[in-house]
This record gives C-alpha cells, sequence and structure tokens, in this order.
C-alpha cells in the first residue's frame, strides 16, 4: 500500500506519448528491426544508389534533434512499391535527426512518374517532417538539380521562382545529394522550405 500520489519504487509514471513514441516510429535507432528505416532501396532495387544526406533546422537556424522525416518515392524506373517488378524496393522510409539534426537516406534516385492530368513529373522525394510543436507533419518534396525535368514539373511550377531552391537538394559528392529542411524562415521568411497544404 502506498500514500496517495507516491509512485512506489519500480513503477514508472505514465506519459501520454512515452518513451515508445521513438521506439516504434524509429526502430532502427535502438537496434529493434522494424519496416520503416533509413534504407529505402535493398542493394539489388533499380536504380541509381544514392544518399539524401542534411539537417532539419529551426528559424534560428539552430538543429532540431528530435524531428522524425519520413519519405515515399518511386524506384529508379518510376515504379512505385507493390509492383512486383520492383519487390526488393521498399519506397518507404523513416529517419531520426541526430543532437546536430542531421539524417540520412540510403535509396535510389527515383525515375519520372505520371502527373495527374497526363504528362510527366520530375523524379521526386515526398517528404513529411514531424517535429515538436508541430501538431501536424509538414509535407515537402525533394527535386535533383541535376534532373532537367524540373523546368516541366507540374507542383514545382506552382512554387514562385525564388522559392524553388528551398525544393532541390544540391549533389555534393557523387551519389550523395545535400538537401537541408528549414521550419520557419528569418522575420520576412526567407529561408524556410516550401511545405504544401494535403
Amino acid at each position: 500500500m502506498t500514500e496517495r500520489g507516491v509512485v512506489p519504487p519500480g513503477i514508472t509514471p505514465s506519459q501520454t506519448v512515452g518513451p515508445f513514441f521513438a521506439y516504434c516510429l524509429t526502430p532502427e535507432e535502438y537496434d529493434a528491426r522494424g519496416i520503416a528505416g533509413h534504407a529505402v532501396a535493398s542493394p539489388d532495387a533499380a536504380g541509381v544508389r544514392i544518399h539524401v544526406e542534411g539537417r532539419v533546422l529551426d528559424g534560428a537556424g539552430e538543429p532540431v534533434p528530435d524531428a522524425m522525416l519520413e519519405i515515399w518515392q518511386a524506384d529508379g524506373e518510376g515504379r512505385y512499391p507493390g509492383d512486383a517488378a520492383n519487390a526488393a524496393f521498399r519506397g518507404f522510409g523513416r529517419a531520426q535527426t541526430d543532437a546536430d539534426g542531421r539524417f540520412v537516406f540510403v535509396t535510389v534516385k527515383p525515375g519520372a512518374v505520371p502527373a495527374p492530368g497526363g504528362g510527366m513529373q520530375a523524379p521526386h522525394i515526398a517528404v513529411s517532417v514531424f517535429a515538436r510543436g508541430l501538431l501536424n507533419r509538414l509535407a515537402t518534396r525533394i527535386y535533383f538539380d541535376d534532373e532537367p525535368a524540373n523546368a516541366a514539373d507540374p507542383v514545382l511550377s506552382l512554387v514562385p521562382p525564388e522559392r524553388r531552391g528551398t525544393l532541390i537538394a544540391r549533389r555534393a559528392a557523387d551519389g550523395v545529394y545535400a538537401f537541408d529542411v528549414r521550419l520557419q524562415g528569418d522575420g520576412d521568411g526567407a529561408g524556410e522550405t516550401v511545405f504544401f497544404e494535403i
């Protein structure tokens, strides 16, 4: 029997989200096998293998150490998971940021996919960002700076030209693309990653 309001030794207080949020959503960080990790494609998946590396930053340019990014993409031939021909490709992944706000995804460079209403979309990766202080996820995209198809992409063309750079990953090295997510811009909003209403 315990006194009112005193928790007996060995019993932890209840928590709304608890430590289980990260264990369930980013299990690779805790040596647990999960369905969603930072490695999106197996070595035999169709396409050119790439790493997408970057940081999640707040409005002051400081790292956000407890964010989670979730991605969804087509394989190198423009096929989404579920096509029997690309069984080696998950197309879906999650990565937790580290103490410096850094994340990495190991995947393949996606191929072009059909656009609603006809035509094609430039190769891109759909990204959802979850972080402290956000009640809803933020949705954005990653495009690639070496893709000529960007000029005709129907979604990218909706973004004001001066803001498009926030959606473009820069080729930093062979097989490595750099892409930072800035949750807020400076006082005028400059530098903030473009997020889409979904």
